[in-house]
């Protein structure tokens, strides 16, 4: 469990780091720490609950022709990238790497918009990253992408975010439920917006999920799977505790009105998305992995709220401290964390 503590003690580490680094050395301290963690992630060994079908499927994608990827294996990013690793003689390694590196790159340029960086990093570590991005890697690189999205979106990039959720859909079908955001978050063009970002929702929707509704449904709702999310309930809940406190102190965490639409849209959607447990556990909880980034904004903006520094101070550590016990009951208490612990690095030898 050493490298999993070790990921969270890091960025605790830097989030209370009083002294400020040069921009310069701040880039290369950011740029290596996500190295590591893209590493660390992407270059694991046998850790994930899906790690032999992952696998499996990685040498079957191998020997199909390309034009049959999609076909039988749909999500045509993730399968596609597989395929021609494999035919160039690679490994699953080296796509589980790929996958890490734009997982981390969306989670590192989301955080680094936040008035608290490291603190988001927190944020993510205990399930964004060691759950969701050791244990589901097509959509962890979806995730990924999704938050690039957010970031454009929140600079008024609505077409930079369109692009970037359908390049999330490429790896997996359910990232396109993102797309509608870009109509719902916007003040200004709005019936426009609403018009290309519905059309263009419509076609990927076509192209990429009607083949495979079917297959949806039947594997998260109608069967046996469908009640195997353990836990759906409480993680669906950790997006509800910041959507909370977003509701109720909106303006002061997002002064910038095009910042606050978005993720006040976000948190409702998070609440909402309690109600669909009951449907489906494993649907709810896998939709929501998608509003995970709300974590990571609220709770490194949440010591704004207090005006001493000393409050301020508080909250930092009660967040430290929070994920601290998340982490540390997941990883001794969670019905599937067996296959997460110990954690093994690629053999090099």
């Amino acid at each position: 469990m050493l490298v999993y503590w070790l990921m969270l003690l890091v960025p605790s580490w830097a989030a209370l780091e009083r002294r400020r680094l040069r921009e310069s050395q701040s880039k290369l301290v950011w740029f290596f720490t996500g190295l590591i963690f893209t590493v660390v992630i992407g270059l694991r060994s046998w850790v994930g609950g899906d790690w032999h079908a992952y696998s499996e499927l990685f040498m079957w994608a191998g020997t199909l022709p390309f034009a049959e990827v999609n076909r039988q294996l749909g999500d045509p990013g993730y399968y596609g990238l597989g395929w021609i690793i494999a035919r160039a003689g690679g490994n699953i390694y080296l796509l589980n790497l790929a996958c890490a590196a734009l997982l981390i790159a969306g989670t590192f340029s989301l955080a680094r918009r936040q008035p608290s960086p490291w603190l988001a990093i927190v944020a993510a570590v205990p399930y964004l990253l060691i759950v969701v991005g050791m244990g589901y890697t097509r959509q962890s690189a979806a995730i990924g992408l999704s938050m690039l999205a957010f970031v454009a979106l929140g600079d008024g990039r609505m077409r930079a975010f369109v692009i970037w959720i359908l390049l999330a859909t490429l790896f997996h079908k359910t990232a396109i439920i993102l797309i509608p955001i870009a109509a719902l978050s916007v003040s200004k063009r709005r019936i426009w917006t609403v018009l290309w970002s519905g059309a263009i929702f419509a076609v990927a929707a076509l192209q990429f999920a009607s083949d495979s509704t079917e297959a949806l449904w039947a594997n998260y709702v109608e069967s046996d799977y469908a009640d195997a999310s353990q836990g759906a309930g409480i993680r669906v809940a950790m997006n509800v505790i910041p959507a909370i406190l977003l509701f109720l102190f909106r303006s002061k965490l997002f002064p910038e009105p095009g910042e606050r639409r978005l993720w006040t849209l976000i948190a409702l959607l998070s609440v909402l998305s309690v109600g669909f447990l009951s449907v489906s556990a494993t649907a709810a909880d896998r939709l929501a992995l998608y509003f995970i980034p709300l974590q990571l904004v609220v709770f490194s903006r949440f010591h704004r709220v207090l005006p001493t520094p000393l409050g301020r101070t508080a909250v930092v550590l009660g967040v430290i401290f929070y994920y601290a016990f998340v982490q540390f009951v997941w990883l001794n208490y969670a019905g599937h964390s067996f296959a997460w612990v110990p954690y093994n690095f690629m053999r090099v030898w």
